[in-house]
């Protein structure tokens, strides 16, 4: 799994909706186009993408696919930040005490 696969799905304001209402429970896509502003079909398109970047998984429950968060491709996003974390700290800190300097 790829973050950057991962984030560019995120980066679409429904796909991150979607994202946000099956991390408070998994859900088919018939209640996930209950509770938002979009068709059934836009949910399962949106699907698709999360599904394709890692970030949701499905299973079969009689005639439903529900559809659940995958640990793996949040992992991986997580990774990802982690590996970044330090060096944005690192430069927030720099960057806090250049303006500490300028204020004296």
């Amino acid at each position: 799994m790829q973050a950057g696969a991962a984030l560019a799905a995120l980066g679409d304001p429904m796909r991150c909706a979607i994202f946000e209402q099956i991390a408070r429970r998994p859900s088919p896509v018939g209640e996930l186009s209950e509770r938002l502003p979009v068709t059934r079909s836009a949910v399962s398109q949106h699907l698709r993408v999360l599904k394709e970047a890692g970030l949701v998984t499905d299973t079969a429950e009689g005639t439903r696919r529900i559809y659940r968060l995958d640990p793996r491709g949040i992992g991986a996003v997580r990774d990802w930040l982690d590996k970044h974390w330090t060096t944005a700290l690192d430069a927030f800190a720099a960057y806090s005490d250049a303006q500490d300097e300028e204020g004296k």
